[in-house]
């Protein structure tokens, strides 16, 4: 299996994971339960789940109005995507 199958494999995965970790969130706040600490969710954005992330953010409308958390979704965002094209611009 080569480089780019492995990465390809984790990115599908962690942004799984990540759009489900969002879903519990969700959940949580709807029954009055203890949440996901947001620097958690925007671990999973930062390892590669932004994707995901913002996935959840459209289908489920969660954590779509807290500006410190936007704040940091969209620069790992922005970080995610400037990597992803350097990497095509350089590999491919």
């Amino acid at each position: 299996m080569t480089r780019v199958y492995i990465l390809l494999i984790y990115f599908v995965l962690i942004n799984v994971v990540t759009f489900v970790v969002r879903g519990v969130d969700k959940w949580k706040a709807q029954h009055q339960k203890w949440r996901i600490k947001e620097r958690t969710l925007l671990g999973f954005a930062g390892a590669g789940g932004w994707l995901g992330s913002l996935a959840a953010m459209e289908f489920l409308r969660h954590k779509t109005v807290k500006g410190k958390f936007l704040l940091w979704f969209w620069l790992w965002t922005s970080l995610w995507i400037i990597a992803i094209l350097t990497a095509l611009i350089l590999f491919i």
